[in-house]
């Protein structure tokens, strides 16, 4: 009796399921497990996206680590120079926002320089007399082709004079002692400056740099020497206290004829967006994040991220491939959502030989977003 009584209220119980509690968990949180499910992908989406960058810069700039340039460090190697200041300005004017026209993506996956702000370096003990001259040596890349410098400036910072004179700007290059004389005078540039102002000078040093470039074993340095009436030598030419960022550098420019085309972003979406096809979200990068000081400019950028399914939209052409990402939505078989628009940034950073790069880098931003 006993027995018949509990097989009763067991079939009760079955019985009030469907109308009860049942009912509620098996539809009610359906639509917010989805969208939970989304953006945790989504998040996981844009982690991802952020540790590619950082492998895609250090392998686009061939580097195999960050260079070890700390903040304090940076503030001691930036030049005060027009030339700089000039890049500089262009990031402040533009910000970080993508232009409408941009750059086509290259065919190399590696960084195109643009411009080299070489600094200078103490030349080799070969062709000093006790320790003099301590400037200049300027160090180049074997690969830099001669015939793609479109220009090569010397950059020397003038000491205020005591008085308004006529000063002697000298550019002589260095040779060794065995040599015979010591020095070359290649340029000379006559300036006349006020009392008590200081001043950058530039000199077209492009010759001279192609000459370096197609013989290597010629570039033992230049020396570099400001005289004004009285004898005294207004070049800065080493890091003396209170002249930091005042050294000699050269500012070379290089030839890139890159296409222009117009954006196609695609579809676009932002964080609070509840979108499940694929998309294309917002993602801005700050370097600053990272820890990476040597990157001078910009500081941050719009990389952008894509997100999102793409069964529905391949439903025709992928039927099978279709049925099998209803069944592991999250699965890797069949069309993913990825980039299928890249185009490049241009940045301003040190590279590993302190050397200020003026480069640009492809595919760092997205464009455009689709299924492949």
């Amino acid at each position: 009796m006993q027995l018949t009584q509990v097989l009763f209220y067991l079939s009760f119980l079955f019985a009030l399921g469907p109308v009860g509690q049942g009912d509620i968990t098996a539809h009610q949180p359906s639509d917010d497990i989805e969208q939970c499910s989304t953006c945790e992908f989504r998040q996981h989406s844009k982690l991802m996206r952020l540790h590619a960058i950082k492998s895609q810069i250090l392998s686009k700039l061939r580097l195999k680590q960050a260079p070890n340039i700390s903040r304090d460090v940076v503030k001691q190697l930036l030049p005060k120079a027009p030339p700089l200041q000039q890049l500089l300005d262009q990031y402040d004017m533009v910000g970080d926002d993508n232009k409408d026209e941009i750059m086509e993506e290259d065919d190399d996956d590696h960084a195109i320089t643009e411009t080299i702000m070489a600094m200078a370096t103490e030349p080799d003990p070969t062709v000093q007399v006790d320790r003099k001259p301590k400037c200049c040596f300027f160090s180049f890349s074997p690969k830099i082709q001669p015939n793609r410098i479109v220009k090569a400036q010397l950059w020397v910072h003038l000491r205020p004079a005591d008085e308004e004179t006529t000063v002697f700007l000298q550019i002589s290059r260095l040779k060794p002692l065995a040599d015979g004389s010591r020095h070359i005078r290649i340029r000379s540039l006559k300036v006349d400056v006020s009392a008590g102002t200081s001043s950058w000078q530039s000199i077209d040093v492009k010759q001279l740099l192609q000459v370096w470039l197609r013989q290597p074993e010629t570039n033992w340095g230049i020396e570099i020497n400001a005289y004004d009436a009285k004898g005294n030598d207004l070049a800065v030419t080493s890091a003396e206290s209170g002249e930091e960022g005042l050294q000699p550098f050269m500012e070379v420019k290089i030839s890139d004829n890159p296409r222009r085309s117009r954006r196609d972003s695609g579809l676009e979406c932002d964080e609070n967006s509840l979108e499940s096809r694929c998309c294309r979200y917002p993602l801005t990068v700050d370097f600053e994040d990272f820890g990476w000081d040597w990157i001078i400019a910009p500081k941050r950028y719009k990389a952008n991220y894509c997100s999102g399914e793409c069964e529905y939209m391949h439903l025709q052409k992928y039927p099978h491939t279709h049925l099998v990402n209803k069944a592991n939505p999250r699965g890797t078989a069949g069309p993913c959502c990825t980039p299928t628009k890249m185009s490049p940034i241009n940045m301003l950073y040190f590279n590993r030989k302190e050397q200020i790069i003026y480069g640009k880098i492809p595919s760092m931003v997205v464009d455009r977003c689709g299924c492949s």
